[in-house]
């Protein structure tokens, strides 16, 4: 281990002498008679530690340590001085910032001590100096990162670059372009898998909040009583386990955009308390006696037909009208079979980027038969199973059918019915759509 720099300065041959014999076993001794010397010193070797004399001949011991902590701020610095050097005492605290002082006559044990913590005190500070600058660079590569995986969201967010080319995703791109950077709530409508959380900050994204916060909320898998507290935030004591206040997520999204997934399986206590919300722009805490304003743009989504559910009482009337301002329909995979092509091909990349894999590329059956399966999971399925594609294939093959899940194997072509000898257009119908 490297031993410490001590530098001595006294313009007496025996102290310097008396010092060095006390310190050089633990220390790397440095001497200097004059404060000049000393500060050349200083400049080459940067010592842990000055103890220095107050009464010098040329410069004095707080003059002396001013300079020295203009030129090396690090180093703990002691001053030697008299009882009757009191006001140099009092001075070299001021301006020249000691760590301590050490009256004459002092006691060598005592100074050895003095010594020793001053050294310690100087290791901690580097260590702590050392500590501040990794963090300092950990924050600025998270910053650098952060930044970066901005960008990278929000190209990969933009509406020019989303895979979908079918009919029903062009009418799709074109809804959100126009209710991108308006307040209105949007409503995603949609079968599981289908990309409706995508949608929803696509649409954060490319608004003018693209700069506050996106929050999620899957609503039906929590509690109603968790849910209300998750979004509305909760008093200290408003309930058991409220150990302090909590800000809900409406208010973090304040000026942001919240996504309110499954929409459909809420209640109705927590349904009339979401209707304030969009109708006031006010929450309420559990457990608060008076409401608090927010600015939080809503998307909500739902697989369910909240018609439907309003007919059975399952759903609030006035917030089903609040909340279907502007509904957007996400199809389903099979209703847009022109799109699965270019999605597995954009699958396939991402996995094969992930796993570092070469794949010569994907066989024409493989899509062929993929575009013939119903797709029950939808987009979310198909990513599934490119993954599995992926995993699966040797490096440098191509994507063959063998590879396919069982059930993709055992998909049946879909074929058109002839329906012979059926002049009755309504019946012709009937029996296509039943077969």
């Amino acid at each position: 281990m490297t031993k410490e720099i001590l530098l001595i300065v006294d313009d007496q041959p025996e102290i310097l002498n008396t010092l060095n014999h006390l310190f050089r076993r633990k220390y790397t001794i440095l001497t200097a008679d004059s404060a000049k010397k000393a500060l050349q010193l200083i400049k080459k070797k940067e010592p842990a530690v000055i103890l220095s004399d107050q009464r010098m001949p040329e410069t004095d011991g707080v003059t002396f340590l001013s300079e020295a902590r203009k030129l090396w701020p690090d180093a703990i610095r002691i001053l030697i001085t008299g009882y009757a050097d009191i006001e140099a005492t009092i001075e070299a605290v001021n301006r020249a910032n000691i760590y301590q002082y050490v009256a004459k006559p002092f006691e060598p044990n005592e100074l050895l001590t003095i010594v020793n913590k001053a050294a310690e005190r100087f290791r901690l500070l580097k260590q702590n100096t050392m500590l501040h600058d990794q963090l300092e660079e950990k924050n600025r590569q998270l910053k650098d990162e952060n930044i970066k995986l901005h960008i990278q969201v929000e190209k990969q967010l933009e509406m020019g670059n989303l895979i979908g080319h079918s009919p029903g995703m062009l009418k799709v791109f074109s809804l959100i372009r126009k209710v991108a950077d308006t307040p209105t709530t949007v409503l995603i409508l949609g079968e599981t898998g289908t990309g409706k959380e995508l949608l929803a900050k696509m649409i954060h994204y490319n608004s003018n909040r693209k700069d506050k916060m996106f929050v999620v909320q899957n609503c039906g898998a929590v509690p109603d009583t968790l849910l209300q507290s998750e979004l509305f935030g909760h008093e200290k004591g408003s309930f058991t386990g409220a150990i302090q206040n909590k800000k809900g997520l409406f208010e973090q999204a304040d000026n942001g955009t919240i996504f309110l997934d499954e929409i459909g399986d809420t209640s109705p206590a927590f349904q009339l308390g979401l209707l304030r919300v969009l109708q006031e722009g006010e929450i309420r805490p559990l457990g608060a006696a008076q409401t608090r304003k927010v600015n939080a743009r809503v998307i909500a989504a739902t697989n369910k037909d909240l018609k439907k559910e309003v007919e059975t009482g399952h759903f609030r009337e006035d917030l089903y009208y609040r909340i279907n301002v502007f509904p957007v329909h996400l199809p389903p995979l099979r209703e847009r079979r022109g799109d699965i092509a270019e999605l597995l091909k954009y699958f396939i990349d991402k996995f094969t980027q992930r796993i570092n894999k070469s794949i010569l590329g994907i066989d024409d059956e493989v899509i062929q038969i993929l575009n013939q399966a119903d797709f029950p999971g939808n987009i979310r399925e198909l990513e599934n199973e490119a993954e599995r594609l992926v995993t699966l294939a040797n490096p440098g093959d191509k994507i063959t059918k063998e590879l396919l899940s069982d059930r993709f194997n055992t998909t049946k072509t879909i074929t058109i019915p002839v329906l012979q000898e059926q002049t009755d257009l309504k019946l012709a119908v009937e029996l296509l759509e039943k077969k």
